[in-house]
Order: C-alpha cells, then structure tokens, then sequence
C-alpha cells in the first residue's frame, strides 16, 4: 500500500536524511527518499550533504549514513510517493496549503509516538544534546512505522 515514501522537513539536511536512511533501513523493500520545504542548495545549483553534526551524531549511536543531497519538495516529487511523513504540523500544513491533493498522504513521522502524534523538533545549528535527542526520537519514529508498514 504504502511502497513509496517521502520524509520531510525544512532544510533536508538534519531530519529528513536521518528519517530516510533509517527507514530505508528498516524496509529494504520499499522505496524512501527525502526532501525539504525550504532545501539547502549550494549556489551553483546542487544540494547540501547531511548536516556534519548529524551525521557525527548519527555515527557515535553506531548509524551510518551515505552521502546526501538535499532536494526541494515540488509538487512532482510529492506525486510520485504513497506517503509523505513530515516533522512537524507546520510542514502539514505547509502541504496541505501549497499542494492540497497531498494533504491526506501527509502524517507526522512522530504519529505514533503519543496520541495525536509528536513533532521532532529541529537541531540545526544547536547543542549536540539536542541532535542526540531529535535522532533517539527519529529512531523510535521509524521503529513504530516500521511495524506499521511491514
């Protein structure tokens, strides 16, 4: 049912990268990739890699992760995935104004975390607590769709 899937957040350098490689990892099957409201791209046209303090964070838990390039979320891209799990009900909302057909494909990554769901706040540029929090919540996300969509 839900064969495609896109992870979203603002910058798609910290977040969304770690959802998606995560979940690629926990569903080998299926097919994830992620994007950002606002994508960081470089001047001369290509996408930021992972966040450097991510990815470090991501290493020390014992995660690692391929090179990433952020992409901006479009109207295109939204079409061609199942579902779409956004960081937080800002980012929904943001899809439901700009592309309203996607409004019901678009769930928290943290649905399953608490009733009525959770955001994962955003880490960038912040301590590397922060970073280890975000990732320990991105893990526990993933793990919980993991066994919804196994």
């Amino acid at each position: 049912m839900f064969d495609r899937i896109l992870v979203v957040c603002l910058g798609n350098i910290c977040r969304s990268p770690t959802g998606q490689f995560l979940l690629q990892q926990k569903l080998p099957h299926k097919t994830i990739d992620s994007a950002g409201i606002t994508a960081m791209i470089h001047s001369e046209g290509h996408g930021w890699d992972m966040c450097p303090k991510a990815r470090a964070v991501a290493q020390k838990h014992g995660y690692d992760f391929p090179v990433h390039e952020a992409q901006q979320l479009t109207r295109e891209l939204i079409s061609q995935y199942d579902l779409i799990l956004v960081m937080e009900q800002a980012h929904r909302r943001h899809i439901a104004q700009r592309y309203p057909e996607a409004q019901a494909k678009t769930m928290l990554l943290g649905q399953w975390l608490e009733a009525g769901g959770k955001e994962i706040p955003d880490p960038y540029k912040k301590s590397e607590e922060v970073y280890d929090h975000v990732l320990k919540l991105i893990v526990q996300a993933v793990d919980l769709w993991g066994q919804k969509l196994n």
